[in-house]
């Protein structure tokens, strides 16, 4: 068994992070980097890409693309593995956010947050997988959420979107764990992001709300759940497979 700490260091790894050049996606790219793995960023907005890619320094690279286009999945992989070797680790964190009552919410709009969530991490997922099983050897990590455990109001499509994507999880660690691939996600409570501040912002009865139900009384950073991957794709989570880790302070649990 290796030692502490090279129980959970990743050198030689080799992370896809989808999402990669903001908030949580970004933490978690610079704790996988920091833990030793080369890191490839993707997402949409090169300029947020490049920044974090300078940031981070060596070992660190990005490539711009858009993960709804789902045929094109195989193509960004192969172009990947090409320049900077193998995926053995797969973070499915982008995704979009819709604030809307269910009875408002569009099909159109509905179609959409599936799109990002669901099927574009399945392509995604589709197209690392092969590589990994061949060389028995692979992490998919998916970003769940809270909405897929408490009933959250105007978030319909993106609650139905991450309550799918746990069964996604479930069905793909119990096909592909046999072969040395292991499937996991984490669900971030309320975690301290631009994001989430503006969501916040103007609206002290939520974030009270929030804060009054989380048992350590405030929120995450974006770090908490940079490691927490660190840890799933470590040699120390190697028998974790189809869990559903809360990075949460306790909200899933409290009262």
């Amino acid at each position: 068994m290796p030692a502490f700490p090279e129980v959970f260091s990743l050198r030689g790894e080799h992370a896809l992070i989808t999402g990669g050049g903001t908030g949580i996606g970004l933490a978690i790219a610079r704790a996988m980097h920091a833990a030793g793995a080369h890191v490839t960023l993707v997402g949409r907005r090169e300029a947020e890409l490049a920044a974090a890619v300078q940031g981070i320094g060596d070992g660190a690279t990005y490539v711009v693309h858009d993960i709804t286009q789902f045929d094109a999945a195989g193509a960004l992989v192969e172009r990947i593995t090409r320049t900077h070797g193998p995926v053995t680790c797969l973070v499915n964190n982008a995704g979009i956010h819709l604030k809307k009552p269910a009875m408002d919410t569009t099909p159109e709009e509905f179609q959409q947050v599936l799109g990002t969530h669901i099927f574009g991490a399945h392509a995604l997922s589709r197209a690392v997988a092969p590589g990994m099983i061949e060389r028995k050897h692979g992490s998919i990590i998916f970003m769940a959420s809270m909405a897929s455990l408490f009933g959250i109001p105007l978030v319909v499509a993106y609650a139905a979107a991450k309550s799918a994507m746990i069964g996604m999880i479930r069905t793909m660690a119990t096909e592909l764990s046999p072969h040395g691939v292991r499937v996991n996600a984490i669900a971030p409570g309320w975690i301290d992001t631009a994001m989430s501040r503006k969501a916040l912002a103007g609206d002290p009865s939520r974030k009270n709300k929030i804060i009054s139900r989380t048992p350590m009384a405030r929120l995450g950073e974006p770090e908490d759940v940079g490691w927490a991957a660190v840890y799933l794709t470590s040699h120390a989570a190697k028998f974790v497979t189809g869990s559903i880790l809360p990075v949460d302070g306790g909200v899933s649990m409290g009262f």
